[in-house]
């Protein structure tokens, strides 16, 4: 450990302090004084080894000393939220942090005016399409996460902002934080920055597998654990808990978070004192969803927080992962069932991690091994600074081959290299898009320079280039988004428009044609959904074999629908299907069938619920905004069946859900009463609007304020209320 002095600022050191950071970690202390010089840097260490603060104290200390702006830049709004409370504290130095993960249509104005801007990659992509008037005020870019860069999703993006960065503003200071990983070199040298790799750990790790009653670390030390060997888990966390730890336990599949949370609950409950009871009562209420309508499977999840245990997976709503997560922070849930997305997300260290699973289902290849990167980010989590001197990861073996394979395949390892995935016609016909529609690059030749500064380019040979980027830009002038000019490319109006709603050049194809084709057609809100259900934007929900049902709808309604049915013989049918499924699990949701009713009817979460809801927000949007130019008729009901799905409701309730406040099932509460609009509710007494079910004081009063009348008669009415 080294004391903080360096070239900080005091100010500066007097809020560490605050924060109780007085000494660096070795890692920290190589770094820092690259990244206070202003050097391009990446950080290749493991979890909690301190990468974000070196990250923090380069910004404040540059933006303190030259002014400017930083952009904090990481790959999930969790993780968004997480840095930006890090970074509040050092507002005491007249910096201004802002956050921005919201809508990828504006330019989000308000931005200007802080210092400091913490955003997901796809927020940053999106501000650059949109024209950053004070891009080169930008001193200090933060990539967290930088080893994203090998997924296929989010790593063409964050990708293509580090080269538009490295091109429009080269004086931008950048510093990459990264796991561990084989060819962090590579990476330093594309961004022509200083690398810093280290093992170094504030916890010790200790990795090992359990056999046969006893755990093989891969120090050389054992331990025995006595009891049942049919019960491992049980005994495992058990042991973690009696000497005061908590414990993660890693999974491959949302049932088994389930169902393996029930069984620790059994145990862990026997262990919790009566003080420990009651603090997991109150988590649990505060784990119910708004207006009563919780399912089935949420109540399991808040009877085993009860027992101080929880489950964790994409499918549960954002604001119960979140309650889980700082139940798990605060030390009142002792133990987290979880799918591998919770190691890749926000910090959340246990003394013991327990990864069940070195295999998981991959719909193309069957079961197959999980990547060595995403053991050791699984392993990384044991071990809490502060908490613990040690924490260590064990995965089972049934058999002393099993073990041996294991230490060799993922303890003793390297973790695999990263690889560009920009190379992929969906990646590139859509960035490329964007460069032409924001005349970032006006021709061929601006094209090849552009790409020649991406990580792809860097692992890539340049006859594969070139033979790529042709396809791609053959692709977008012949669906007519950009158009060849004497002396380059220009975007099109639908171009420019698709770059900017910041869908995919495909969607926005589908989307044109359905609206084209919506002009000589009778229309339902399902020739909508189904239309953007088809695009590659919105994932569909998995057809299973029991979904018979879906293909018998399909014949009723398939002459409402815009876009081409392919034969039942066509390789695509069952997409087709798949897309319609998704489809109908809309309709449904505008037709207000209770959650319960659609988590049973489609096999999904509440959580997948809203992520669909979410995603077809986006896309009617951009239906919207594309029926402005195709077929300005549609354009009101487009705008109806879009506030449709951001409530779940029916058409009638569109007037209520007007009110802030007022979703679903408190419009339809009010409906039920005979008030089926915003007029209905004026000079009504507070009180008989107040004693409608799940209305209440508070809400009533709300209502009288937005109608305008909380001066006077609200005032009286509110005095007047019977407690």
């Amino acid at each position: 450990m080294k004391s903080i002095h360096l070239a900080l600022d005091k100010e500066i050191q007097e809020i560490l302090k605050e924060q109780g950071i007085v000494e660096l970690y070795p890692p920290q202390a190589e770094a820092l004084p690259y990244a206070l010089r202003g050097e391009n840097l990446v950080l290749s260490i493991p979890t909690a080894a301190g990468k974000s603060l070196v990250a923090y104290l380069a910004i404040v200390q540059r933006l303190k000393n030259e002014g400017g702006k930083a952009f904090y830049i990481v790959p999930l709004r969790a993780l968004a939220r997480e840095k930006y409370e890090d970074l509040k504290c050092f507002e005491k130095l007249g910096l201004k942090v802002g956050l921005s993960t919201g809508d990828l249509d504006e330019s989000d104005v308000r931005l200007s005016k802080y210092d400091i801007i913490v955003c997901t990659s796809e927020k940053a992509d999106s501000l650059l399409r949109h024209g950053l008037h004070w891009l080169d005020k930008i001193k200090v870019l933060v990539i967290d996460e930088i080893h994203l860069i090998h997924d296929p999703t989010r790593g063409p993006t964050l990708e293509v902002i580090i080269a538009q960065f490295k091109t429009l503003n080269p004086h931008t200071q950048l510093i990459a934080l990264s796991a561990t990983i084989k060819n962090a070199v590579e990476l330093a040298d594309w961004l022509g920055g200083k690398l810093i790799q280290s093992d170094w750990r504030p916890v010790v790790l200790k990795e090992g597998v359990f056999f046969k009653n006893s755990i093989k670390y891969n120090d050389g030390s054992t331990k025995k654990i006595t009891g049942d060997s049919k019960q491992t888990l049980e005994l495992l966390v058990e042991e973690s808990l009696k000497d005061g730890g908590q414990t993660l336990i890693f999974v491959n599949n949302r049932k088994s978070t389930v169902s393996l949370a029930v069984r620790m609950s059994l145990v862990v409950a026997e262990l919790l004192s009566d003080k420990e009871k009651k603090d997991l009562k109150n988590l649990a209420s505060s784990l119910k969803r708004e207006q009563n309508e919780i399912v089935s499977i949420e109540q399991t999840l808040l009877s085993c927080v009860e027992k101080g245990v929880a489950f964790h997976h994409a499918g549960l709503e954002s604001s119960q992962r979140r309650a889980v997560e700082q139940g798990f922070k605060e030390r009142q849930i002792k133990c987290i069932v979880a799918t591998p997305t919770l190691a890749a997300g926000v910090n959340i260290p246990a003394r013991r991690v327990i990864i069940r699973d070195l295999w998981r289902y991959d719909e193309n290849f069957g079961m197959k091994p999980i990547p060595i990167l995403e053991y050791k980010q699984q392993a990384g989590r044991a071990g809490r600074p502060r908490y613990d001197t040690e924490g260590d990861a064990i995965t089972i073996a049934k058999d002393s081959n099993q073990r041996d394979q294991i230490f060799y395949n993922y303890i003793l390892a390297d973790t695999e290299p990263i690889y560009s995935k920009l190379g992929s016609q969906p990646a590139l016909r859509m960035h490329l898009l964007s460069v032409i529609a924001t005349q970032f690059v006006h021709d061929a030749e601006g094209m090849y320079k552009f790409i020649q500064s991406t990580f792809y380019a860097y692992q890539t040979d340049e006859f594969t280039i070139k033979k790529e980027v042709d396809t791609a830009l053959e692709f977008l002038l012949e669906n007519q988004l950009i158009e060849k000019m004497d002396d380059g490319y220009l975007s099109t109006l639908f171009g420019t428009r698709t770059s900017s709603l910041y869908i995919d050049p495909l969607s926005a194809i589908q989307l044109k044609k359905a609206l084209e084709r919506s002009c000589d057609k009778e229309t339902t809100p399902l020739s909508f959904l189904h239309a953007i259900c088809s695009t590659p934007d919105l994932r569909s929900l998995y057809l299973r074999g029991t979904d018979t049902w879906v293909e018998e709808k399909a014949e009723q309604i398939q002459q409402s629908l815009l876009l081409d049915i392919p034969s039942s013989s066509n390789e695509d049918y069952e997409w087709f299907l798949s897309d319609l499924k998704t489809a109908f699990l809309l309709e449904d949701w505008i037709e207000e069938l209770p959650y319960d009713a659609l988590v049973s009817k489609y096999n999904i979460w509440p959580g997948d619920v809203h992520n669909v809801v979410d995603i077809a927000e986006w896309l009617l949007h951009a239906t919207r905004e594309f029926a402005r130019m195709y077929n300005f008729s549609c354009v009101s009901n487009i705008n109806d069946l879009l506030i449709r799905v951001q409530n779940g409701c029916k058409e009638e309730l569109l007037n209520l859900v007007s009110l802030k406040g007022i979703g679903r099932v408190r419009a339809r509460a009010l409906y039920h009463e005979g008030f089926k609009t915003v007029n209905d509710l004026r000079n009504v007494p507070l009180e008989r609007i107040a004693k409608i079910k799940t209305i209440g004081k508070a809400i009533a009063t709300n209502i009288k304020q937005q109608i305008g009348e909380s001066d006077v008669r609200g005032n009286k009415e509110l005095r007047g209320f019977k407690r």
